[in-house]
């Protein structure tokens, strides 16, 4: 995985093809000491380039821009040589695509309409290793891909090889709760929650927490209920 040195900035790549947003983000994040503006882009081919010369650490990522979309930019960036992570840049009331982004090897999601300090506090989670932004994201997310339906539904996975315990830990993981949440509904510490989560990403694979929503997903853990 990319990430930046030990008192280094973080290096993020904006793309979106408005340039009020990324202007709006360049403002916000030069005015911070922890992170750093390395190259913006107006569509996904540009944004994959910009990242492998850069060194990016984070590329935060519009899904809809023309020519080469987010979707597919995020998928050649997370499945290059550079470690860098992705943060999807969406709206949830028209975007369709927000399952694939996931599948795309996205790590987390920044909503448009989010305060420019909410994004900010999110890119440093995604650059820290972490994936999932902010639970209430998640819990509109499960909504809109369990409510929408589609036309070439992924193919279901089992959830195999893990305890009772570490399902009922899989499905609240994968309802949006955090840690502190998962302690609380069952009745364990934070620091057990945290253990559990650990060895579902080992025994189950998964890259990061938001994968572990998709396997709960698709494992049928998780309803639109």
């Amino acid at each position: 995985m990319s990430q930046s040195t030990a008192g280094q900035p973080v290096r993020v790549v904006l793309a979106d093809d408005q340039p009020l947003v990324r202007t709006a983000l360049r403002m916000v994040i030069t005015d911070t000491t922890d992170l750093v503006v390395v190259g913006e882009a107006a569509d996904g081919a540009e944004a994959v380039r910009l990242v492998e010369e850069t060194g990016a650490d984070v590329a935060v990522m519009d899904l809809r821009m023309p020519g080469t979309d987010g979707i597919e930019a995020t998928r050649t960036i997370t499945g290059g040589p550079t470690g860098a992570r992705v943060v999807v840049l969406t709206t949830f009331d028209d975007d369709d695509h927000v399952y694939a982004a996931l599948h795309a090897g996205a790590s987390g999601f920044l909503v448009k309409d989010m305060a420019l300090d909410d994004i900010l506090a999110a890119v440093r989670v995604v650059a820290s290793g972490d994936a999932l932004i902010a639970p209430s994201v998640t819990r509109r997310l499960i909504k809109e891909f369990t409510e929408r339906p589609r036309t070439a539904p992924a193919p279901r996975r089992r959830a195999e090889g893990i305890t009772d315990r570490e399902r009922e830990v899989l499905t609240l993981v994968g309802r949006g709760l955090s840690n502190t949440e998962i302690a609380e509904t069952l009745h364990i510490s934070i620091a057990t929650a945290k253990t559990y989560v650990t060895r579902l990403l080992a025994k189950l694979a998964a890259r990061d927490r938001v994968q572990l929503v998709i396997i709960a997903y698709e494992a049928g853990l998780v309803s639109a209920a």
